[in-house]
């Protein structure tokens, strides 16, 4: 892996200690037995070998099609670098983030990042992975270091990771600073530039009721000036009551899902709950075995439930984008 990475990891790492110290890194609220799991392989994958890869293919390709063109900009000053990386990588990565949240197909492919029902750095990488891999920033990001510009992508990712990090972790550096009140005028120009964990965590809200809730915006990666010039933004400087999915069609009693003490099952669009005598519990009085499929063999399920966590769909996931087209 690039240096840039190690330092990205180190990041990472640093953030989550202070988790481990502050709001117990590994058993957050309400999480499901498949949500680690989930964010592991996510993190891994992008990390070792989604990111790499697109770096190689672009590579491949530029040399291929266009090897006049390799290191033409190794010359270009960081201050033109820097727009050039914030036009193509992170304004493109918001439009990437907001039809995200308005395509369904795309939505499905993203949904796993919002459906962890509390906020962690560990939400930071959790997507499908097949997102990741149609992701156009990341290739466009390529073609920057394919250009030359490899030298400054380093340091921009290390800036950027930072400020994403930050924003996903539940020990929310911005809201002592909002206190003091000589760091007014700076915090109001600090929450109209970049991510802050009270704007992002407000796209991460549940319940559109809540009014610090704003999943309908708050798109903005390393800048959320993206959001305040298209007209995404809200800032409240205030914390949802809870985070995740909000429309799943059924109520939480039903799928199984309180106080994250269980989990719900789909079976081909049947929801099955995995606690003894309930009303979904196969056999229990809501539950319509006429309707029930035959189960896998077991020698195929291993492989099934690899694939199914490989691509990012919790358990959670599955139900919801069965049970509810919603999109955000």
């Amino acid at each position: 892996m690039p240096t840039a990475n190690w330092v990205v990891i180190a990041i990472y790492l640093g953030f989550g200690m202070i988790e481990l110290i502050r709001s117990n890194l590994f058993r957050k609220a309400e999480q499901c037995r498949d949500d680690a799991i989930v964010e592991t392989v996510s993190t891994v994958l992008l990390l070792t070998v989604t990111q790499p890869m697109v770096i190689l293919v672009v590579n491949r390709m530029g040399l291929s099609l266009f090897p006049a063109w390799q290191g033409a900009l190794t010359d270009l000053r960081w201050y033109v670098a820097l727009p050039l990386f914030l036009v193509c990588e992170d304004m493109m990565q918001y439009w990437w983030h907001r039809a995200s949240h308005s395509v369904g197909w795309l939505y499905n492919l993203h949904r796993a990042h919002h459906n962890a029902r509390y906020m962690s750095v560990r939400l930071t990488y959790r997507n499908n992975i097949i997102y990741y891999v149609l992701m156009p920033s990341l290739w466009l990001a390529a073609a920057l270091i394919y250009l030359g510009l490899g030298w400054f992508y380093a340091g921009y990712l290390v800036v950027k990771m930072l400020v994403i990090i930050g924003a996903h972790s539940d020990v929310a550096w911005d809201a002592p600073l909002y206190r003091i009140g000589w760091l007014a005028p700076v915090m109001w120009v600090v929450e109209r530039t970049i991510s802050t964990p009270a704007t992002h965590h407000a796209h991460h809200g549940r319940h559109l009721s809540d009014p610090a809730v704003h999943y309908k915006g708050n798109f903005g990666n390393l800048l959320f000036l993206w959001d305040v010039l298209f007209g995404t933004a809200r800032i409240t400087r205030r914390f949802p009551q809870s985070y995740g999915v909000e429309d799943l069609g059924f109520t939480e009693t039903q799928l199984g899902q309180q106080s994250g003490r269980c989990r719900p099952v789909l079976r081909r669009g049947v929801v099955e709950s995995q606690v003894a005598h309930a009303e979904l519990r196969r056999g229990g009085a809501g539950h319509d075995c006429s309707s029930c499929p035959i189960r896998r063999p077991s020698a195929l399920r291993p492989i099934h439930r690899l694939f199914v966590l490989s691509t990012g769909l919790s358990a959670r996931q599955r139900v919801s984008n069965r049970v509810s087209k919603h999109l955000y």
